[in-house]
């Protein structure tokens, strides 16, 4: 395994800080996504479009 040295715990915390953040925004943006589809198709439902 590659020797991070010193400041291990401090790279491993950062890589896993990055890492949770882009996996809540992915998530975040597939939910904002499904709930804008969502209205969409209420107001097309709406409209009678």
């Amino acid at each position: 395994m590659i020797e991070l040295g010193q400041h291990a715990t401090f790279i491993i915390i950062a890589y896993a800080g990055v890492f949770l953040g882009a996996a809540l925004l992915a998530l975040w943006i597939l939910l904002d996504s499904r709930r804008t589809s969502a209205r969409l198709a209420a107001l097309t439902d709406k409209n009678g479009r």
